[in-house]
């Protein structure tokens, strides 16, 4: 890892909110391509998932979800359970930016890509216990939204618009069906 992304690593620990979110923001950009690094800090952000710390849980999430392109041995598979259950956290804030994030996982080949249809289908049919059932419902939507826009398989669409039509309330159909719209 050369130096520039050690320092926004770095920085996420800084007293400094400011600092903090600058880099994130950075780490993020980074790992929207492949790096080389993805190794040297695996190990670190799979402990941060069950952090004290509420921002370094959904951190360390959304790094791993990012960083899922760039495993070629292929760690995710094994790793997703943990980065799933941060989609479930107490903290409903750092649930949803894991939800909305975890689609990338997807990106990294076929079987995380299934991985992720999976959980989301499940998830989807099964969340109706859960409190914010509806937004996590447009989330799980949004993100099977993302993965097509990336990789274009046309069961991503059908699974999304079958999720949708499970939808007993119009009003939620519809907001999940905007989603959808012009493509």
């Amino acid at each position: 890892m050369d130096a520039r992304v050690q320092s926004y690593f770095q920085d996420l620990e800084s007293d400094n909110k400011g600092i903090q979110y600058e880099a994130y923001q950075k780490v993020l950009t980074e790992t929207e391509k492949e790096v080389e690094w993805a190794y040297e800090v695996w190990d670190q952000l799979l402990q941060e998932l069950t952090s004290r710390d509420h921002h370094k849980r959904a951190r360390a999430a959304q790094f791993l979800a990012s960083l899922a392109i760039s495993d070629p041995e292929k760690r995710i598979v094994n790793d997703f359970p943990k980065l799933w259950e941060v989609t479930k956290d107490p903290k409903f804030v750092t649930a949803r930016h894991s939800l909305q994030s975890i689609w990338r996982v997807g990106l990294a080949g076929d079987e995380q890509q299934k991985l992720i249809m999976d959980h989301f289908t499940d998830r989807f049919i099964n969340c109706t216990d859960e409190k914010n059932d509806t937004l996590i419902r447009y989330d799980i939507i949004h993100g099977l939204k993302h993965l097509y826009d990336e990789v274009k398989r046309e069961e991503i669409k059908q699974a999304a618009l079958d999720l949708i039509e499970r939808e007993e309330d119009p009003k939620y159909q519809r907001k999940y069906a905007a989603v959808w719209r012009n493509i």
